[in-house]
């Protein structure tokens, strides 16, 4: 393996850039991106864009870094970074991830949700494909060693046949139901989403204009091709579950916590708690980071590819949809101009 350094820019220069990290003061593995190159043998931060000065000052002062610029598209061309980091406001994300793939850049990491209508994934889609950039997004229960652990034990046959699964936490539709479609994806190893009933929490089905100013809080309830159900319950401490027919698993309290059961021999509709290893703490964000460069460097996919980047925020958007058609959608979405504002 090369010991070659990768030298990152930061487009957004705020909470996920830079400060994340101070709101959780106790938490020890980075978060912030900024932290998590600081935290790296392979990756350094030598530029930043933000079009705040005070932002840009901020982050020169915390992070020692010089190259500061208020356009992120000079930013690209003067420092030829190695990898870009997207962690502006999310109505920014398309248009920010697609030119820098335009712009040559081989390394794209995308906060989440990647757009705000298919149209505009549909051009992230184009421009890294046909860049040759590798992509990851911000949706980091993927990079989660604790989510490995329960894909992995599902992979192996511990709960059986997969049949359904669940989240549990009510949360809004671009910057909260993209991380829970996504995780309950990932944990199925990432088959198609065929079809996708949702309602959001409004009783007013008509999205004036074909376009929503907030980001609206609903449920979902949509069907793989391998043919396991997920759906979603508004309430709980961000919990996933995934039902075989030999049993279950369930990730506690946003992560923290790993239950496996498995059904007894012998005794209908009984379970037993089965012990499993518990997973050292670490960076989701640091993985995700490093993920980008290992790909490069192996020559392989990216453990969150533009594709299903791509595929998940269709999923996310035709929920909207079939709120406004009042039915079931099928895949893929026709209305690629439904637009949802999110920050």
């Amino acid at each position: 393996m090369t010991d070659r350094t990768y030298r990152v820019a930061i487009i957004g220069l705020g909470r996920m850039g830079s400060t994340i990290d101070d709101e959780f003061p106790d938490r020890s593995p980075p978060y912030s991106v900024a932290a998590s190159c600081q935290a790296s043998d392979r990756l350094r931060v030598v530029a930043g864009a933000d079009i705040d000065a005070a932002k840009r000052a901020a982050f020169a002062q915390r992070w020692g870094v010089d190259a500061l610029y208020e356009d992120y598209v000079e930013m690209i061309r003067q420092e030829d970074p190695d990898m870009i980091a997207v962690c502006t406001r999310g109505h920014l994300h398309a248009e920010m991830a697609a030119r820098s793939a335009q712009e040559g850049v081989a390394l794209i990491f995308c906060e989440k949700a990647i757009a705000c209508s298919m149209l505009e994934a549909d051009a992230i889609l184009n421009a890294v494909r046909e860049s040759g950039s590798l992509f990851n997004s911000g949706v980091l229960r993927r990079f989660d060693l604790r989510y490995h652990q329960a894909r992995d034990l599902i992979r192996q046959g511990e709960i059986g046949e997969p049949k359904a699964a669940v989240h549990y936490a009510g949360t809004n539709l671009l910057h909260g139901h993209i991380h829970s479609i996504d995780t309950l994806s990932f944990l199925l190893d990432d088959p198609k989403v065929e079809s996708i009933w949702g309602e959001l929490n409004s009783i007013d089905h008509r999205i004036p204009d074909n376009r929503l100013d907030e980001d609206p809080y609903g449920i979902f309830q949509l069907n793989f091709a391998n043919g396991v159900s997920a759906a979603s319950v508004p309430a709980g401490n961000w919990e996933f579950e995934v039902l075989g027919d030999g049993g279950s698993i369930r990730l506690q309290d946003n992560g923290t916590g790993l239950q496996l059961r498995k059904n007894d021999a012998g005794r209908a509709r009984i379970a037993s708690e089965v012990p499993v290893a518990q997973v050292a703490e670490h960076s989701a964000t640091l993985f995700c980071l490093e993920d980008l460069v290992l790909a490069h460097e192996e020559g392989r996919p990216t453990l969150g590819p533009v594709e299903i980047a791509h595929h998940l925020t269709e999923v996310c958007l035709a929920l909207a949809e079939s709120h406004r058609q009042e039915r079931r959608i099928n895949l893929p979405l026709e209305n690629r101009s439904l637009y949802i504002f999110h920050r």
